[in-house]
């Protein structure tokens, strides 16, 4: 077991704007440094959070109201929390997240009829728990729609909502960043992904050491 302090990293921003190639960059970074590391992501990260998943990231865009994706995601979430995220910090690995809360307060709290109030009774209720660092990855929407788009993972329930959505999805995480400088961090996710990562690699140094 790890004597160092565990440290909860979570990636955010928009659909296609590189979390998980950042978040491995960082993983594998965090453990040449001589971290444990546990790289996982929402929704999913846990057995029976990723029986979730697949009720909310395939099938059309209308397939669930506003209220009853945010039960859905906290549910996930929750399970993740219990069985990965929790024994992960208490044995003093770095835990890094591509998404966590951050993601339901914007993508339902602000872009699916205002339900902010909901979101954070939920998460107050049923998690608790913030990150340690949060780093928003920001880029242009309609390019990083492209990019999500011609991924045709099977998982674009989000990304078929359009442009539209994706510009507010940007606005309200830009809009988090402000609210919570302590915690967040935006990256401009419009360079080259090594310099992105390089960013990255230093502003998490801050909090691991």
């Amino acid at each position: 077991m790890s004597t160092a302090p565990g440290l909860f990293i979570t990636f955010e921003g928009i659909d296609g704007a590189g979390k998980s190639t950042q978040a491995r960059a960082l993983g594998a970074w965090a453990e040449a440094e001589g971290r444990e590391v546990v790289l996982t992501r929402e929704p999913g990260g846990s057995a029976g959070a990723e029986e979730i998943r697949r009720l909310l990231v395939e099938g059309t865009p209308d397939r669930w109201s506003g209220e009853t994706e945010t039960l859905l995601f906290t549910a996930a979430r929750r399970d993740h929390l219990e069985r990965v995220i929790r024994p992960a910090l208490s044995a003093g690995k770095v835990v890094i997240s591509d998404r966590f809360a951050d993601s339901t307060r914007v993508y339902q709290g602000a872009a699916r009829g205002e339900l902010r109030g909901f979101v954070d009774t939920l998460h107050a209720l049923a998690i608790g728990r913030e990150p340690d660092l949060t780093l928003i990855l920001d880029m242009d929407p309609e390019v990083a729609l492209a990019r999500g788009l011609a991924r045709r993972s099977g998982e674009d329930r989000f990304e078929e909502e359009g442009l539209a959505f994706q510009q507010k999805l940007r606005a309200g995480f830009l809009a988090l960043a402000a609210s919570d400088p302590a915690r967040c961090r935006v990256i401009d996710a419009s360079r080259r992904p090594e310099e992105i990562t390089a960013d990255v690699i230093a502003t998490a140094r801050e909090k691991l050491q």
